[in-house]
């Protein structure tokens, strides 16, 4: 696969990690993301896309794109063959000032790029992509219209502060100490956590914990779960197994088989750093 990445210049820069174009044969026909304090914007430019928003539910078809705000639970990515499209990958905070609702209505539950900017929009918006051709030219179509699209967003500021040093972290720092320090109730902070994000400020901070606990992990030496149940700070073993299943859909162990699998069939791949196959 082609991947193409472009970090954006300002405004964007303190709202998303980089603009991508991805296109070619993906390694497998689905792929599972874990849950990740990552919101997502994707503009299809190819055949339709599948999304399985959790075990159990139907997947959905998008023919458009799909925006996702930072999911609290793994999801399933269902591509084409071949796959064409751009996309965001936005900073926890960054969806916010391009969504014309609440980030928490859309909390596990991807929304169609036509029902966040209307059909239009997205027709011209391809259009304009297509047209552009080479893969830089059309990251310059997607930035220029995150440009135009951009509004402000009330509590912004606070809760980029807060999910910076959460961040900053890896989700350790205590959510009561960074209240404080902004002189702010926790009932307010919540509730602009969900506006902005999608989730409470305790939830990002578990989510980053998570995280940062799973890509620390060296799928090719033996691993002693205990030890990195405790050093994550989960009090005990079976909290953080919970944890794990909640996240990612896989048990610890069946997570080591699953990365092994993907490194051993497609070594530095495009895509290697955080999907699993599904399939």
């Amino acid at each position: 696969m082609e991947y193409v990445s472009r970090v954006p210049g300002p405004p964007l820069d303190g709202l998303t990690d980089d603009l991508y174009y991805l296109e070619g044969a993906p390694p497998y026909s689905r792929l599972m993301l874990p849950a990740a304090p990552a919101p997502l914007l994707i503009v299809n430019l190819g055949a339709p896309f599948l999304i399985r928003a959790g075990t159990g539910v139907k997947a959905v078809e998008y023919t458009d794109g799909c925006a996702v705000t930072a999911p609290t639970r793994a999801w399933d990515f269902g591509y084409p063959t071949p796959t064409m499209s751009v996309g965001v990958h936005f900073k926890p905070w960054g969806l916010a000032p391009f969504l014309p609702l609440s980030a928490a209505e859309l909390c596990d539950r991807p929304a169609t790029v036509e029902q966040i900017w209307g059909q239009p929009a997205i027709a011209d918006l391809r259009r304009r992509l297509t047209l552009a051709g080479a893969p830089h030219e059309m990251l310059m179509v997607l930035e220029e219209e995150l440009v135009r699209r951009l509004r402000p967003i009330d509590g912004l500021d606070i809760v980029r502060h807060m999910s910076s040093a959460i961040a900053a972290t890896g989700g350790a720092v205590p959510i009561s100490e960074l209240g404080m320090a902004a002189r702010a109730s926790s009932t307010y902070l919540a509730k602009r956590f969900k506006e902005v994000i999608g989730v409470t400020p305790k939830r990002l901070a578990r989510s980053y914990r998570f995280t940062s606990t799973v890509l620390a992990i060296d799928v090719a030496a033996l691993i002693d779960w205990g030890d990195v149940a405790a050093r994550a700070g989960y009090f005990d073993q079976a909290h953080f197994v919970h944890e794990f299943r909640e996240y990612t859909g896989l048990t610890p162990t069946r997570y080591v088989e699953v990365r092994q699998r993907f490194l051993r069939e497609h070594p530095d791949h495009a895509l290697e750093g955080w999907p699993l196959p599904a399939d």
